[in-house]
C-alpha cells in the first residue's frame, strides 16, 4: 500500500476548512487519538466528556467505522474529520500524520543499525524486524510512560505498623551504557505509617522504574524513594540482584558474575529494623 506522507503544513492547510465550519459555542470532542490531537489544534471550547459535545472531531475517515460508532452513540454531535476518504476519494493509500511519523524515523533507525551490523535489512526475514523492535520499546522502556503516584494512588487503612516484605520479584530492565539486558529479582519491604497498599502494587513500582534506560543503583534508590514520597511510610527497604548482560556478553565476560545494591530510608537504617529486613529476604 502507498503511504502518503503529511506534513505540519500540509495539516494544518486541510485543518482550516475544518476550523471555519465550527461555531462559537461549538463544544468539540476529539476521538482518541487522532482526534484528540486535532482537536488540540482547534480555537473551541472543548470536553473529554463525548455526551456533552455538539462536535465529535477525529482525524480520519477510513473504512468509516469509527465514524458509525460515534454517531450511533452520539446522534446529536456533528463527526467531522481533517480527510475524510468517503467524501475525498482522492487521499487513496495510507495516510502518515506528522505526529506518526516520528515512528517512522524510529523503524528507519534501527534498518540503519542492521545494516551497519552488516546485513540485508531488506531481506525476508528481517525486513519486517524495525517494526517489531519499535513495538516492543512500548513494553520494554513502558516505565516512562508512568510515575509512583500512578500505581501507588490505591491504598487502604489497616492497623498494622511491622514490616511487610515482596521478595523475589523478578524484573528485566535495560542498561543506559551499552542498551543491553540486565535482569534478577528484587526484595522490597516497608513499615507503614497508616496505609498500606496492595501487594502488586510494589511489583509495579519496581515496573515504572525498571522499564527506562537504568543503572542498578540508581534503579534501587528511585524505588525507595518513590515509596516514602508517595506512600510516606516509617521507613523502608530495597535489595536488588542482576545479572548485567553487558559483563556477561562483552567486557569482561563473567557468566557467573551477580550484583547486589541496596537502599535503606527512615526506620530501615536502624541496625535491628536493618538485620531484620536482611533476614528476611535471604
Amino acid at each position: 500500500m502507498i503511504k502518503k506522507y503529511l506534513s505540519w503544513g500540509d495539516f494544518f492547510d486541510l485543518l482550516t476548512p475544518l476550523q471555519l465550519l465550527i461555531k462559537p459555542d461549538d463544544i468539540v470532542f476529539g476521538v482518541p487519538k487522532g482526534g484528540m490531537i486535532v482537536s488540540n489544534f482547534l480555537t473551541c471550547k472543548k470536553t473529554h466528556d463525548p455526551t456533552r459535545a455538539t462536535v465529535i472531531v477525529d482525524d480520519i475517515v477510513d473504512s468509516g467505522r469509527t465514524k458509525k460508532l460515534h454517531t450511533d452513540n452520539f446522534p446529536l454531535a456533528k463527526f467531522m474529520a481533517v480527510i475524510d476518504k468517503q467524501k475525498k476519494p482522492d487521499y487513496d493509500g495510507y495516510i502518515v500524520f506528522p505526529w506518526e511519523q516520528a515512528e517512522e524515523d524510529a523503524e528507519h533507525t534501527v534498518a540503519k543499525m542492521i545494516e551497519h551490523l552488516g546485513d540485508n535489512p531488506n531481506r525476508e526475514g528481517i525486513i519486517d524486524t524495525p517494526k517489531r523492535v519499535v513495538k516492543s520499546w512500548k513494553t520494554i522502556y513502558g516505565g516512562y510512560n508512568q510515575t509512583p503516584e500512578d500505581v501507588l494512588k490505591t491504598s487502604f487503612n489497616v492497623d498494622y505498623d511491622e514490616m511487610i516484605i515482596s521478595k523475589d520479584i523478578e524484573f528485566y530492565s535495560t542498561c543506559e551504557h551499552h542498551m543491553l539486558p540486565f535482569f534478577g529479582k528484587a526484595h522490597i519491604a516497608y513499615i507503614p505509617r497508616a496505609n498500606v497498599v496492595g501487594l502488586s502494587k510494589l511489583s509495579r513500582l519496581l515496573e515504572v522504574y525498571a522499564r527506562r534506560l537504568q543503572i542498578q543503583e540508581r534503579l534501587t534508590n528511585q524505588i525507595a524513594d518513590g515509596m516514602m514520597k508517595v506512600m510516606n511510610p516509617l521507613g523502608c527497604g530495597v535489595i536488588i540482584e542482576a545479572k548485567h548482560f553487558c559483563m556477561v556478553c562483552r567486557g569482561v565476560q563473567k557468566k557467573n558474575s551477580t550484583m547486589i545494591t541496596s537502599a535503606i530510608r527512615g526506620l530501615f537504617k536502624s541496625a535491628e529494623v536493618k538485620n531484620e529486613f536482611h533476614r528476611l529476604c535471604k
